[in-house]
C-alpha cells in the first residue's frame, strides 16, 4: 500500500509542478498585456525623444532637415563655458533652496492650521490651493501687471504713499526675488494639501494622550506629528525639487529671463539660446543636462530617502 502511494506521488508531482508552469506563465503573460501600452507609450514619448536629444547634441543643426555638421563634445564645451548658462544654474538651484526652505515650511504651517476641519477650514484650503489650479503664464501675467511700476498696483501703492514706484522686474538684483515670491505663493498650496492628508492620518488620540502626559506644543510636534508626517514631507521635497529643477512657465511671461539674462532658469535658458535662436543642437545639449540632473536626483533621492525601510 505504501508503495502504491509512493508512486501515485512521484507521478502526481510532476504534474503539480507543470501546472504551477503553466499558472506562473499565465500570470506573467497578464502582467505582460497590462504592462505593453504602457512600454510602448513611454518608450515613444520618453524613452525615443531622449535619445534623439542625446543624438542631436552632437551637432550643430537648425532643425530643418536632417542634422550633418558633426561636431562632438563642441556644444557641452560652449554651453559650461557659457556664462549665462552659469547664472541659470544658479537661479535654478536658489528656486530649489528658497522652495524646501521657505515654501515647504510655510504649506506645512498652513497645513496645521486648516487641518482642523470646519467650515471655515475648507474655505481658507480652497483659498490657499487656488494659486495652483491658476494656469502658470496666466500666474506670471497677473504678477507682471502687478510689479509694473507704471501702471501696476505696487507702484499705485507706492505714489500713493508719496514714494517713487519700484521697477522690480527691470532691476537686474531684484528681478529673480520676484520671480522667487511667485514661486513660493504659485505652489505653496499643492504641498500644504500634502501635509493636509498627512496629518488626517494621524490619530487625534495620540496628540490628546501628549497633552495629558503634559507635552507643549512643541513637543508634541517635534515628537509625534513631525516623524509621522515624514512620509507625506519627503514626497513634498521630491516634488519641490524636481518642479524647480523645471521651472519655465512663471519665468517667461514675467521676466522672459531678463533683465540682462539675470533671470534664466536651466529650461528657460535653453528655451532661449537653443529653440528661438533655432540652435537646436545647443539646446539639445542643455535638455541632456537637465536630463541627467533630475535622473541623478532621483535614483539618489529614491536610494537614501524613498527607501521602504529608514
Amino acid at each position: 500500500m505504501s508503495g502504491a502511494v509512493t508512486a501515485l506521488g512521484t507521478v502526481a508531482s510532476p504534474a503539480r509542478r507543470r501546472d504551477r508552469r503553466r499558472a506562473a506563465l499565465g500570470r506573467n503573460l497578464a502582467a505582460g498585456g497590462f504592462l505593453l501600452p504602457a512600454t510602448l507609450l513611454f518608450t515613444l514619448f520618453v524613452v525615443l525623444p531622449v535619445a534623439e536629444a542625446a543624438w542631436y547634441s552632437f551637432y550643430r543643426w537648425n532643425g530643418y532637415g536632417v542634422p550633418t555638421n558633426w561636431v562632438g563634445w563642441r556644444n557641452y564645451q560652449q554651453l559650461f563655458a557659457n556664462t549665462v548658462f552659469a547664472t541659470a544654474v544658479m537661479n535654478t538651484m536658489l528656486v530649489v533652496v528658497v522652495s524646501l526652505l521657505l515654501q515647504l515650511p510655510l504649506a506645512l504651517w498652513l497645513a496645521m492650521l486648516v487641518a482642523r476641519g470646519g467650515r471655515s477650514s475648507t474655505i481658507f484650503r480652497t483659498i490657499f490651493f487656488l494659486p495652483y489650479v491658476l494656469g502658470e503664464v496666466a500666474a506670471g501675467l497677473i504678477w507682471r501687471f502687478i510689479f509694473d511700476g507704471n501702471v501696476g498696483l505696487i507702484a499705485a501703492a507706492a505714489r500713493a504713499l508719496g514714494f517713487e514706484p519700484p521697477f522690480l522686474l527691470a532691476d537686474p538684483d531684484l528681478a529673480i526675488y520676484t520671480i522667487l515670491a511667485v514661486v513660493i505663493w504659485k505652489y505653496f498650496g499643492f504641498h500644504m494639501m500634502i501635509y493636509v492628508a498627512g496629518l488626517q492620518d494621524i490619530p487625534r488620540e495620540l496628540r490628546e494622550a501628549a497633552a495629558i502626559d503634559g507635552a507643549t506644543r512643541w513637543q508634541s510636534f517635534r515628537y509625534i506629528l513631525l516623524p509621522m508626517l515624514w512620509p507625506a514631507i519627503r514626497i513634498s521635497i521630491f516634488f519641490a525639487v524636481v518642479g524647480s529643477l523645471q521651472l519655465f512657465d512663471v519665468v517667461m511671461p514675467l521676466t522672459g529671463g531678463g533683465p540682462s539674462n539675470t533671470t534664466h532658469t536651466v529650461v528657460s535658458f535653453q528655451y532661449s539660446f537653443g529653440i528661438t535662436r533655432m540652435n537646436i543642437g545647443f539646446g539639445s545639449a542643455v535638455g541632456v543636462v537637465l536630463f541627467l540632473a533630475c535622473v541623478g536626483f532621483t535614483l539618489i533621492y529614491r536610494r537614501f530617502v524613498l527607501r521602504e525601510r529608514d
